[in-house]
C-alpha cells in the first residue's frame, strides 16, 4: 500500500468505502484541489484535521508556548501555557504585528513590518527551542500567509497595497502582485479548493479577491464605506467567509465563489480577530473594545460566541475591568482561547466551556500571537489557519 504525503491511505479508504456501497462524497476526491494542495478529508468541516489534539508528526518535539509580539516594546515574550507564566523574552525586528507558523511547520516567523519603512524583516523561531534565529530583511511584512501548494510565503505588505510572493523557505522574492484598490491590506484566508483568497482592506472598507492559480486580482467588494474590515474566516464547509469589521461592530457573511455579501451578525465594539473551535463547531469572535485604531485601556472588550450551522452569537464573554483582545489562537485541547489584549499590556487566556479569563502582563501592545504547536497537516498562516 502506498501512503500519502500526510501518512494517510486516502486512495485506499475511498476504495473500500465504495465497495461496501458507501459514499464518497467525504473522501479527498470530492474537492478539486489546486495542484499540490493537500487533499480536503472532509468536505463537510475543513478544519476536521487540525482538530482536537490531531497533531502531525512535523510539531514532536516543538515547546508547547505561546509567543507574544509586542509591537510598540519590539519583542515577543514566551508563555508557558501550564503554568500562565512568561519564561522567556527577546528582542526582534521593529514593530512585531503576527507570528505565523510556517506551512511545513517547521519555524515560526515573525513579521516586523517596521511600520511601512523600507527596513522591514522577518524573524524566524524554532519551535523545538523556543530561540530566535538570524533576521531576513523583506519589505513591509504586516502579514504573511502561504499559498496552498506549500511553495511560495505571501509578504502582505499593507503601506504599499501589494502582495509579495517570495519562496516559503529562503524568503526571496518571486513576485509581487498591486492589489491597488485595497488600501490597508492586511487579512485573509483561503477557498477551500485553494483556487482563490479573499483578503480585507482595512482602510477601504472592501474585500479583494485574489486568484491563488494565476495570482492576479479578480475584483473587489464593498462592504460598508468607512468601514474597517480585520480577520477574515472561512466557514468548515467553505461556503462562506465570515469578515470582521471593528467599525460595524459586527461580522459580514460573503459568499466567497460569488463574492456577494449575504449577511450581517452583530457582535461587539471593535469586532477583530476570528478563530474556530476544535470541533469546527462555532467561531470564536474577539472585540476589541473600542472603535479607535489605538484605544483607551479597560475597554469594554469581549468575545463572541457564533454558532456556524445557524450564523448566530450564543456567547458572549466579558472582561472584567475591561479589556481589548485582539488576536490570537486556541489551544491543541480546545480548552483555552489565547488572545492578546492590545491596549492594556496584556494577554487573556479564556477558557472555552465557562467564558472565564486568566490575564498575564506583557509587553508593549502585543498584536498577533501564536499558540504553537497546533494540531494540523499544514498552515497557511496568520496566526496558524490550520488544515
Amino acid at each position: 500500500m502506498k501512503f500519502d504525503r500526510f501518512g494517510r491511505l486516502a486512495a485506499h479508504v475511498g476504495a473500500i468505502l465504495v465497495g461496501l456501497g458507501v459514499s464518497c462524497a467525504a473522501s479527498a476526491q470530492s474537492v478539486a484541489t489546486v495542484p499540490g494542495m493537500p487533499p480536503v478529508t472532509n468536505p463537510s468541516n475543513m478544519y476536521s484535521d487540525a482538530g482536537f489534539n490531531h497533531f502531525s508528526p512535523a510539531v514532536a518535539g516543538a515547546l508547547q508556548r505561546i509567543y507574544v509580539p509586542n509591537l510598540r516594546s519590539n519583542d515577543v515574550y514566551v508563555i508557558d501555557p501550564a503554568t500562565f507564566k512568561v519564561v522567556d523574552k527577546f528582542p526582534v525586528g521593529r514593530s512585531p504585528q503576527h507570528v505565523v507558523p510556517s506551512w511545513d511547520l517547521q519555524t515560526l516567523w515573525v513579521t516586523n513590518n517596521a511600520e511601512g519603512r523600507n527596513d522591514g524583516s522577518l524573524t524566524p523561531i524554532d519551535p523545538k527551542t523556543g530561540k530566535p534565529g538570524k533576521e531576513i530583511l523583506v519589505d513591509d511584512p504586516y502579514n504573511m500567509y502561504f499559498t496552498p501548494n506549500g511553495k511560495e510565503a505571501i509578504v502582505v505588505a499593507e503601506a504599499h497595497a501589494r502582495l509579495d510572493f517570495r519562496d516559503a523557505h529562503t524568503m526571496a522574492l518571486k513576485s509581487k502582485l498591486q492589489v491597488p484598490e485595497c488600501k490597508g491590506i492586511n487579512h485573509a484566508d483561503f477557498s477551500i479548493d485553494g483556487k482563490y483568497a479573499i483578503f480585507t482592506c482595512e482602510f477601504g472598507g472592501m474585500v479583494a479577491k485574489i486568484d491563488m492559480v494565476n495570482q492576479k486580482v479578480v475584483g473587489y467588494l464593498q462592504l460598508r464605506k468607512g468601514g474597517m474590515p480585520q480577520d477574515i474566516r472561512v466557514s468548515p464547509d467553505g461556503k462562506v467567509f465570515y469578515v470582521a469589521d471593528m467599525m460595524a461592530n459586527g461580522v459580514y457573511v460573503i459568499d466567497g465563489d460569488n463574492f456577494t455579501q449575504i449577511g450581517f451578525i452583530k457582535t461587539g465594539i471593535g469586532t477583530h480577530g476570528m478563530y474556530p473551535s476544535r470541533d469546527g463547531t462555532r467561531l470564536y469572535v474577539a472585540n476589541r473594545g473600542s472603535n479607535k485604531v489605538h484605544g483607551p485601556r479597560n475597554g469594554p472588550g469581549s468575545v463572541s460566541v457564533i454558532d456556524f450551522a445557524t450564523r448566530k452569537v450564543v456567547a458572549n464573554w466579558p472582561i472584567p475591568g475591561g479589556g481589548s483582545p485582539d488576536m490570537g489562537n486556541v489551544t491543541a485541547d480546545g480548552k483555552w482561547l489565547w488572545l492578546s489584549g492590545r491596549f492594556d499590556d496584556v494577554v487573556y487566556a479564556f477558557d472555552t466551556a465557562t467564558g472565564n479569563v486568566k490575564i498575564i502582563k506583557v509587553g508593549m501592545e502585543p498584536h498577533g500571537l501564536a499558540v504553537w504547536p497546533q494540531p494540523g497537516r499544514y498552515s497557511l498562516g496568520h496566526t496558524g489557519i490550520m488544515r
